[in-house]
């Protein structure tokens, strides 16, 4: 009994480290666009923005590369499957989608992946979820319409629409991947390696759709306006690309590793809840009280997702895309 007792206060922990860190990456990639916002009306293309973003991140996580240039050899499809999909992928398709439809279409669109992440678990890895994280997901999307105010410019481009769904099936992508390990616990790959190479390979794409040889650098030695604030941009973009990059990347995947894709996807949807509050804070940009509703449902979706999954080794239902032996052998990957 004692060792079952310890048991399950450790896996308690681990749950709890693993939920603060999903916090921190939300708010970390929630801090992006409030960043790259007066980069972008200051005068760079959004595109550009989000290649200087995954480029920078690629140079500071170089020697870590190196450092796992073995896995080259080991997992090429996992390290192209990582960048194509959870670094280019999400970002070009929602950058793509509200060039057709409004902002926030695209966002409730893209976060529809935390249940896309539950149907994975259910239909594809054919494993049981349980009723409270599916009923935390419902809440956590249907929370997400009201923060984001779909109903203030709703628009059925089908294209821009589809665009959107890409976005989402790619943000799936990111959390099944991160989640990824091999038949063997001690075999599974470095999680700070595959996002090291996830953002060369996403450099690599984004290269080719951006063209940022067309940008005009000069801007990056000037100041952005921050709610009538001057800010130099050159901080702005160390923002965007060590915190809202960098950070929120490895701590994501650290959080995927703890807890199981498909809760951490649930709570990565407090991103759009922590963007939004920055907007307001930083930018000026206020709340309105479905908004505010709004979060608090997300909230209390990505609680009660959370809460319900059980301890590694039970027998009961999981919202998890592994199994809890590989679960509990990843525990501190990265």
């Amino acid at each position: 009994m004692p060792v079952h007792t310890s048991e399950s206060s450790q896996g308690s922990r681990g749950r709890g480290v693993g939920l603060g860190l999903a916090l921190a990456s939300a708010l970390a990639f929630g801090g992006s666009g409030v960043a790259a916002k007066p980069l972008i009306e200051a005068g760079l293309d959004p595109l550009h923005v989000v290649w200087l973003r995954v480029a920078g991140a690629a140079l500071v996580m170089l020697p870590v590369a190196v450092r796992h240039r073995a896995l080259l050899r080991r997992r090429p499809a996992l390290l192209a499957g990582f960048g194509l999909l959870a670094v280019a992928g999400v970002q070009a398709c929602y950058f793509a989608a509200i060039s057709r439809i409004p902002v926030g279409v695209a966002l409730l669109v893209e976060y529809l992946a935390p249940a896309l992440v539950l149907g994975w678990v259910r239909f594809v890895q054919r494993r049981p979820v349980t009723r409270a994280a599916a009923f935390g997901v419902v809440l956590a999307v249907g929370g997400l319409a009201c923060v984001v105010e779909v109903w203030s410019g709703l628009s059925f481009d089908a294209l821009g629409l589809l665009l959107a769904l890409g976005a989402a099936c790619c943000q799936v992508g990111y959390f099944v991947l991160s989640d990824q390990g091999s038949d063997s616990g001690d075999q599974a790959p470095d999680p700070l390696g595959v996002i090291a190479y996830g953002l060369l390979v996403g450099t690599a794409v984004l290269t080719v759709v951006t063209r940022p040889w067309t940008m005009d650098w000069s801007l990056l030695a000037r100041s952005a306006d921050m709610d009538g604030t001057p800010v130099a941009a050159g901080l702005l973009l160390g923002w965007i690309v060590l915190v809202a990059t960098v950070v929120a990347y490895v701590t994501g995947v650290v959080s995927v590793r703890r807890l199981s894709p498909a809760v951490a996807g649930v709570v990565a949807c407090l991103e759009a809840v922590i963007a939004t509050v920055l907007a307001w804070v930083l930018l000026g940009e206020h709340l309105s009280a479905p908004q505010i509703i709004g979060g608090a449902v997300v909230l209390a979706g990505a609680f009660i997702a959370q809460s319900s999954a059980p301890a590694k080794n039970s027998p009961e239902p999981v919202a998890s895309g592994g199994t809890e032996r590989e679960l509990s052998a990843r525990g501190t990957a990265t």
